[in-house]
């Protein structure tokens, strides 16, 4: 657990991972992993959420990378994410086709924060003249 994150009633944890087999990002609900952030378990206890890392260690076979992440409880009571870098994580693999499009993202601001596409240039490149 990091030495400046301690989870707790007012800054809660989640449990995040990736799957050995194909990398996607998951979340450790209950005693399952789930891909689906908002049914991630949110550790308020540090004591119960050095337990889980200790044992989402022990599962090198299934995932890699545990850590625990500060989290937000949203209104209705699911983990949301609180930095950035989360958030960027929960939208799912940048490299897959259909995360390229804004239309893609979950993120309700996800078109002003969508990655550039950017267009082969039409023209030759100049000749350059050696002397």
């Amino acid at each position: 657990m990091s030495k400046t994150f301690v989870p707790s009633a007012r800054t809660p944890a989640v449990l995040t991972a990736n799957l050995l087999r194909d990398g996607l990002s998951v979340w450790k609900s209950g005693d399952d992993w789930t891909t689906d952030p908002c049914a991630a378990t949110l550790f308020e206890d540090a004591d119960l959420a050095e337990f889980a890392l200790l044992d989402a260690q022990a599962q090198g076979h299934l995932v890699v990378g545990p850590y625990l992440v500060e989290a937000v409880r949203n209104p209705d009571g699911t983990p949301g994410p609180a930095h950035f870098r989360e958030a960027f994580r929960q939208r799912g693999p940048s490299t897959e086709p259909a995360a390229r499009t804004p239309a893609a993202a979950s993120a309700p601001d996800a078109a002003t924060h969508a990655p550039a596409t950017h267009a082969p240039a039409t023209h030759a490149p100049a000749e350059v003249a050696h002397v």
